[in-house]
């Protein structure tokens, strides 16, 4: 038999929890066939099998958390045909055993009788029963081997404080049916638990605004060269490169050209160190079906606009299917978000933790513009925020930082020099 272990999952990663089973029980397994999902802070990861087999003894089940090093079932020696005849055998095999046991021996076993009579249920399942203070014996599963899941506990309960708000209406309410009491049947709630990374995800951000002296700045860009640069190659570029030509890649090298420019804004606070990053990786957040993550475009400064383009289009495409590694998000040293894709005109974007800038880009509206003292024109208008970390980055560069992104925007040809 071998056991399946939680591996080493990645730095600063010691805990997972069970997405979902991707074989089941009893199922035969292939060496390198993925077996079981773990949901952690940052990416979904899949355990596949160390060698061909059957998969059995399942410990715990989606939801639990499981830490590395943890033993989570275990792969025994045969196929899916042994495994059946095994079944058909094992009754027989236990009467004959039972029979064979003399009778001095019969009392010595009684203990063992009880333990075996005890129902088998998941950690999470018997965890819950001792909160709820039902006895599990009492339990029906649903499960086709007879294992108590935490679903069986819960519906368990839910039955029986039904009986219970009918039956006991004369009594003192317990602090439980209060509770239940108190729910209105006309406000329907639904009570959902958080997935890991989401809460990850509030953990971070909390931590980020505790810990940093977080301030915004404002500006508006004009989006008219480049729309025109756009509408003009757009056809080109993509016979050329086989992608679109986007707003992600003026943006990217935009800011990559202020960076250069305002180097505190690319930086990071390491005790009473300031850590000055002379490269240039640019997180993009993308939001998945999970909750926000940020896929890092590595050396930004040297990809041209097709180049930039196409990482951000496969980084993209990876987060959608779940494919992210954790290499793709870690390590970057400036974020920009696009709000502007779900419709906001206006945010205050939150630090990602270490950086100590974020760009954010908003919807572009059109809206009369001030061309001179004479003339009113309708132009492609986009508000873009930058917070910033007011530990390292004073006003005056912040600003400033700002204002060479807007400037840079405005003229899209000098991006091809100072990007």
């Amino acid at each position: 038999m071998f056991e399946v272990k939680v591996p080493e999952l990645a730095e600063s990663i010691s805990e997972g929890t069970v997405a979902q089973w991707l074989k089941k029980e009893g199922e035969a397994v292939v060496k390198g066939e993925d077996i079981v999902e773990l949901e952690t802070d940052k990416v979904n990861i899949e355990i596949s099998a160390e060698r061909d087999g059957i998969l059995k003894n399942i410990k715990v089940e989606p939801g639990d958390t499981v830490s590395v090093g943890d033993v989570i079932a275990s792969i025994v020696e045969g196929d899916a045909s042994s495994e059946t005849s095994e079944k058909q055998e094992e009754k027989p095999a236990s009467e004959a055993k039972a029979e064979s046991v003399p009778k001095q021996e019969k009392s010595s076993e009684k203990e063992e009788t009880k333990a075996a009579d005890r129902p088998i249920a998941s950690p999470a399942a018997r965890k819950l029963a001792r909160e709820k203070g039902i006895d599990l014996s009492e339990v029906s599963s649903r499960d086709p081997l007879g294992r108590v899941r935490t679903e069986d506990v819960k519906r368990h309960s839910e039955n029986g404080s039904e009986k219970a708000a009918s039956t006991s209406s004369s009594k003192a309410p317990t602090q439980e049916n209060k509770a239940v009491e108190a729910v209105n049947p006309e406000k329907p709630v639904e009570r959902v638990k958080m997935s890991r990374r989401r809460q990850t995800i509030a953990k971070r951000l909390v931590e980020a605004q505790q810990t940093a002296a977080m301030l915004t700045t404002f500006n508006e860009v004009d989006m008219t060269a480049i729309n025109e640069v756009r509408a003009r190659r757009k056809d080109k570029f993509f016979e050329q490169n086989g992608v679109k030509l986007g707003y992600m890649s003026f943006f990217t090298k935009a800011v990559i050209g202020a960076l250069k420019k305002f180097p505190a804004v690319n930086a990071e606070i390491q005790g009473d160190e300031m850590i000055l990053k002379k490269f240039y990786d640019i997180g993009i957040a993308v939001g998945a079906e999970e909750g926000l993550v940020v896929p890092v475009v590595r050396n930004a400064d040297r990809l041209s606009f097709a180049g930039i383009e196409k990482e951000i289009g496969n980084l993209a495409e990876k987060a959608r299917s779940k494919k992210l590694s954790l290499e793709d998000l870690q390590g970057g040293s400036f974020t920009i978000t696009n709000g502007g894709i779900f419709g906001s005109m206006l945010s205050t974007p939150i630090l990602n933790a270490p950086q100590v800038g974020i760009l954010g880009m908003h919807t572009i509206q059109w809206r009369p513009v001030a061309i001179d003292k004479e003339r009113m024109e309708n132009r492609p208008m986009m508000y873009i925020a930058l917070s910033y970390d007011h530990r390292i980055v004073d006003g005056k560069e912040a600003v400033s930082f700002l204002t060479t992104v807007k400037q840079l925007l405005e003229d899209p040809e000098s991006l091809l020099l100072e990007g």
